[in-house]
């Protein structure tokens, strides 16, 4: 695909084939991301990848479990509480991998950065035929000390872009897209 057509069929997928994917496949989609402009260059990036089935339920059991805890205190979350609650939602849509993106950084930059290696991520995944979706919802459970630990993550770094990978199941639909807004062009 040309690159503006890549940017205009990306979408985030939400049904996936059972389908693996390989590692070079995976490796590839690491490939992209650590392309992506980095503020000053520092490529404050790191990365973890789950392909097994059982540990992503388990995750998604405990990222759902999480999420309740706040469903009252948290007013964004409330629209969400039936889906979250509904026993067969699986938070990373049966996907068969999780890329977390890492700031090995704090602050505004190193988001950014990470924010920067996402999409080149998504971008090349949808240039392969595969489907994404960030999935925010797992943010808290992956930056738990607990959670960094069990994964062997560093305690300075911080999670910052879990992306669900994998071949989609159907056709997914065109999503509406405004017009820019142009403050200003001087």
């Amino acid at each position: 695909m040309e690159l503006m057509e890549v940017i205009k069929n990306r979408r985030s997928v939400r049904e996936y084939t059972s389908a693996p994917l390989d590692r070079e496949t995976i490796e590839k989609l690491l490939e992209a991301a650590v392309h992506a402009p980095s503020g000053m260059n520092i490529q404050n990036w790191a990365f973890g990848v789950i392909t097994d089935p059982a540990r992503l339920k388990d995750y998604s059991d405990k990222v759902k479990a999480e999420l309740m805890k706040h469903v009252d205190e948290w007013e964004w979350l409330s629209r969400y509480k039936e889906m979250i609650s509904d026993p067969n939602y699986h938070v990373f849509y049966h996907a068969p991998a999780l890329v977390v993106i890492y700031s090995k950084s704090f602050g505004t930059l190193g988001e950014i950065n990470c924010c920067l290696a996402a999409e080149n991520l998504m971008l090349a995944a949808c240039d392969m035929g595969l489907g994404t979706c960030w999935i925010g919802f797992a943010t808290e459970l992956l930056n738990q000390p607990e959670m960094k630990k069990e994964l062997g993550v560093p305690e300075e770094y911080t999670a910052v872009a879990p992306i669900i990978v994998g071949h989609p199941a159907g056709d997914v639909p065109e999503v509406p897209r405004n017009a820019p807004e142009v403050l200003f062009m001087i």
